[in-house]
């Protein structure tokens, strides 16, 4: 099976992984256990808490992340404020200050050795054109009393004007999260890993889930995870689409201190991290919707070009997923009866996971947020009914396209398509001659499958559940597998 790696888990050590095996009654069941799940429980404190995972720790969106703990955020600000007014934006500047403080806050409390790092953070203009919407970007936070300096970016790669921040951080967020799981054990919080979630049902005032052919009984649930499979009663297809970006990694000679990003689309950015006596650059660029550009091979190509990195140095590739919402903002709270969420990050996951944790927290504890309001999950605005009427057309155009045209017009001769006893099978040819064969199916929703060639995976354009060439669910929403039998 081919296993596609990520800079954080480079040298993580190996643990035992404990499973649910039984029926257990919980309190609180947090579903997913990366920064969202983790942090959660870690503000819920003394709560009769189970977390459950469908991987392990962290493998999920967070072990793809650039891990930047940042409030200059590209452009987000003035996105926010044309979509939904200029109180709404200050306020989510409010919360991602208040999110990176809360972090790094626990990082010292706990004394976390996860490579936290204080830099400057650079927002540039790759295009003449985008340097008029930057410096309204720039405006912004200089009216907000945010101290942003025109400064001249230190990345050969095309740029015609650039700011930066000083007060940013970066840092490993699979080593946190490794801490994180030791605080947690130590506070008896059952934590369950390789066991999926696969049905949920609400009987009287608690929710039976199955999960690993074992029933939990929970009065109250947490979606901690990336993608919730379910549809009802929270419609996330309609109210979130899929980014995909493209992050490679390759060794470098100098160690740079610094973040970049790009302000326009689609989005180019870059940090360095260094493990011991090596150092790497982790460049990430070709952002873009799943339901469109589709040949993931040219996109990690194209990052190549853009950071000029020689193929030698590359010692990673792998691609990440992103939900991005209609107005720029995270979904978290509650969204049913005792049923909360926190997804919907728009790519800033480090500092909203941390914010997420503590409003989730925080309303279950029955204490005020003054972020609650704005992130509810249930916010109804012109903004998302337009955009969800977007969303489901680019849906609805990615669905059928699947179904029309299977053979992308790109796969080489080592990818098969064909029909047998009625049903779609995909067949992907290994170096060695071997054939690998799947329904060509994805189980959450019915999309076709598009083969990734770097990865050498089985991806979902619809809502990005990922399958390995023998169909074995690598990441949902899809709950289960699509091999084949003869």
């Amino acid at each position: 099976m081919v296993k596609y790696m990520s800079i954080w888990n480079k040298k993580t050590k190996k643990r035992n992984i404990t499973k649910l095996d039984k029926d257990i009654d919980t309190d609180i069941l947090i579903i997913g256990a990366g920064l969202t799940g983790l942090n959660t429980a870690y503000f819920l404190k003394d709560k009769n808490i189970t977390i459950v995972d469908a991987n392990v720790i962290g493998h999920g969106v967070t072990l793809n992340s650039t891990a930047k703990i940042n409030y200059f955020q590209e452009r987000i600000y003035t996105k926010i404020k044309d979509s939904v007014g200029i109180y709404k934006a200050k306020l989510y500047l409010i919360s991602q200050k208040y999110g990176m403080n809360l972090l790094k806050e626990i990082i010292e409390k706990e004394r976390i050795k996860c490579d936290l790092e204080k830099v400057p953070s650079y927002v540039f203009a790759s295009t003449k054109k985008e340097i008029n919407n930057l410096e309204k970007e720039v405006t912004f936070l200089k009216d907000n009393d945010i101290s942003v300096e025109e400064s001249k970016l230190p990345l050969k790669i095309p740029s015609y004007k650039s700011y930066k921040v000083l007060d940013t951080y970066i840092f490993n967020p699979i080593k946190y999260l490794e801490s994180m799981y030791n605080i947690l054990i130590k506070r008896n919080i059952n934590i369950y890993e390789k066991s999926k979630v696969t049905r949920i049902e609400k009987e009287k005032d608690y929710y039976i889930c199955k999960c690993n052919n074992h029933k939990i009984k929970a009065n109250k649930i947490v979606f901690a995870c990336h993608y919730p499979y379910f549809i009802y009663p929270f419609f996330l297809p309609l109210k979130a689409y899929i980014e995909k970006s493209y992050i490679i990694v390759s060794k470098v000679k100098e160690y740079k201190k610094f973040t970049c990003i790009s302000s326009s689309y689609p989005t180019y950015s870059c940090r360095f991290y260094k493990d011991g006596e090596d150092i790497y650059q982790i460049s990430l660029g070709e952002s873009h919707d799943t339901n469109y550009k589709q040949k993931d091979i040219y996109h990690f190509n194209k990052v190549k070009e853009i950071f000029k990195i020689k193929e030698k140095d590359i010692i990673e590739s792998y691609s990440n997923v992103d939900l991005i919402t209609p107005d720029h903002m995270p979904y978290i709270g509650k969204i049913n009866d005792n049923m909360y969420i926190g997804t919907g990050y728009n790519t800033w996951g480090m500092t909203n996971s941390v914010l997420g944790a503590k409003i989730i927290s925080d309303i279950i504890l029955e204490k005020e947020n003054k972020f609650t309001s704005i992130f509810n999950p249930n916010r109804i605005n012109l903004k998302i009914i337009l955009m969800s009427l977007i969303i489901a057309y680019g849906e609805l155009k990615s669905f059928l396209g699947t179904k029309i045209n299977k053979n992308k017009k790109w796969y080489n001769q080592n990818i098969k398509i064909y029909k047998k006893n009625g049903k779609t099978i995909a067949c992907y040819i290994d170096e060695s001659g071997k054939e690998h064969k799947i329904y060509n199916k994805c189980p959450h929703l019915g999309c076709s499958l598009i083969f990734n060639e770097e990865e050498k995976t089985w991806d979902c354009p619809c809502h990005s559940s990922r399958f390995n060439i023998d169909g074995e669910c690598i990441k949902g929403p899809s709950n289960y597998d699509i091999k084949y039998k003869e």
